[in-house]
């Protein structure tokens, strides 16, 4: 099962989500796909990806801070995961997003709050088990820094593209290597 993990203030309508869900469902494996509308709390967040999967083994396809939640679950829970540009310390990084926001796709409206950045950092596990991990970014990332990626998931199967953004705009010459990643 490839379970795909959006961003912070995203939805399972965006571009990555819907291109990996039309190329698995182009190969048959459309049963194997899910992507949770991920809550804004990050405990509900968790709560309900663990609710989704169940007992069943996954492969996490985690963007930005999807990618932080796959990390967690991963280590927590097993199973492996492919990382797009992901957030490494959220409770760090989205400090500067207190108060008002507003998800970029349902519209619906919410309040970051410290409890939001408190459970970020109960989160936050120490050390990854590289050999569970592929990695994707591009240096061209105006969001996050691709090198604390690239250094915090070192030994990890690797692709630093140069150029690109946020959204990795290589995303879908990735497809084919995520779905052999996954083990389809």
């Amino acid at each position: 099962m490839i379970v795909y993990l959006h961003g912070f203030n995203s939805s399972p309508q965006s571009h990555k989500a819907q291109l990996l869900e039309q190329y698995m469902t182009e190969r048959g494996l459309d049963r194997e796909f899910i992507c949770p509308a991920l809550p804004p709390s990050p405990r509900d967040a968790v709560r309900l990806i663990r609710n989704a999967i169940g007992e069943e083994p996954a492969c996490y396809v985690g963007s930005s801070l999807g990618g932080f939640y796959a990390t967690y679950l991963v280590e927590t829970q097993g199973g492996k995961a492919v990382l797009i540009n992901p957030a490494i310390e959220p409770h760090v990084g989205l400090s500067a997003y207190l108060g008002p926001q507003k998800n970029l796709y349902t519209g619906e409206s919410y309040v970051l709050t410290s409890s939001h950045l408190a459970q970020w950092r109960e989160l936050y596990v120490p050390r990854v088990t590289p050999q569970r991990y592929l990695l994707l970014v591009e240096t061209g990332d105006e969001v996050l820094d691709y090198r604390r990626a690239v250094e915090r998931y070192a030994g990890a199967a690797q692709r630093v593209i140069a150029g690109g953004d946020h959204s990795l705009r290589s995303f879908p010459e990735h497809l084919a290597e995520i779905l052999r990643f996954a083990g389809y």
